[in-house]
């Protein structure tokens, strides 16, 4: 449990040269690589999420503890069976139509990767039949819709709409977020969550997603 801990609290505090050599180190002991995913790495970006919730950590240390976290994964990758490969529900995210910001959605797909979850970023300036498309394509679970300003907000309720026309929504939830929306907008227009940043964005998915 030990090396576990510390492999956490290398992530944590973004230690890349310590992390990487704990990671090495735990699998020359022969800790199985589906162990050192979970109970090392996956946690210790949850702890990441926590703390950038709290203020604790801002976001260019979550971009660098996530970028850690993606290189010991590519570590692993060939220890790990088919069946142990970091799977998660399918997750879509995308920004609505007529808005071109991404920043803070491409964070959000991070963490999501990060917390163990199969993310299909469609990018920006995504109309909601391509929504609709990609999650029968995909088979996704949890849908993610990003507007930054308030001007494109009204397309998130026009791509439920069309998530709702396509008989699809009770296969799906669907979270919303971005700068100008608020948990009473979301209500408003029968989004399943709402969300203010990235940390709490990938928790509140991992939750619906069980």
């Amino acid at each position: 449990m030990t090396e576990f801990n510390e492999i956490t609290k290398a992530l944590v505090e973004c230690d890349e040269a310590r992390l990487i050599r704990l990671v090495n180190e735990a699998l020359e002991a022969k800790t199985p690589a589906v162990d050192i995913l979970n109970q090392g790495l996956i946690y210790g970006m949850d702890i990441v999420g926590e703390k950038m919730e709290s203020g604790d950590m801002f976001i260019p240390e979550v971009l660098m503890a996530a970028k850690f976290m993606a290189g010991c994964v590519e570590i692993l990758k060939p220890l790990l069976g088919d069946d142990e490969k970091i799977r998660g529900a399918n997750v879509l995210i995308g920004t609505v139509k007529g808005d071109l910001h991404d920043i803070g959605k491409n964070l959000v797909a991070m963490m999501m990767e990060s917390a163990g979850m199969n993310v299909y970023n469609l990018g920006v300036d995504i109309e909601p039949a391509v929504f609709v498309e990609q999650i029968k394509e995909k088979k996704a679970r949890i849908i993610c819709l990003s507007a930054l300003l308030t001007t494109t907000m009204p397309m998130m309720k026009q791509t439920i709409d069309a998530i709702v026309e396509s008989g699809l929504r009770d296969r799906v939830k669907i979270l919303v977020g971005g700068a100008p929306v608020t948990q009473s907008f979301a209500d408003e227009i029968g989004a399943d969550g709402f969300a203010s940043d990235a940390g709490s964005a990938s928790k509140l998915a991992k939750a619906l997603a069980n």
